[in-house]
């Protein structure tokens, strides 16, 4: 399935939701890189990252999502347990 990245607003905190759907490979994982971190550093917003409906996380995506947890102004939801023990294992790798 291919990846689905959608922005919108959320009503309750004003700050810019990046929803994922889909399959996220390395190409998209660094395409939502780039998306999160020109919204942060240039329109000086905070980015919350949805990932509750990703279905499929490859090992080098997680290291990608390992780096975007650790950027300030940047938050991920959903992290489901098969996507956190990705990302755990991203991290013991790096």
């Amino acid at each position: 399935m291919p990846t689905n990245i959608t922005e919108t607003v959320q009503a309750e905190t004003g700050r810019i939701l990046l929803k994922v759907e889909g399959d996220l490979m390395l190409d998209d994982a660094l395409l939502l890189e780039r998306i999160a971190t020109s919204i942060v550093e240039e329109r000086l917003e905070d980015v919350v990252i949805d990932l509750a409906d990703l279905d499929f996380l490859d090992s080098e995506s997680a290291g990608v999502l390992r780096r975007l947890a650790a950027a300030d102004g940047i938050e991920l939801n959903g992290i489901e347990i098969f996507l956190q023990s990705a990302i755990d294992l991203a991290e013991r790798g790096a």
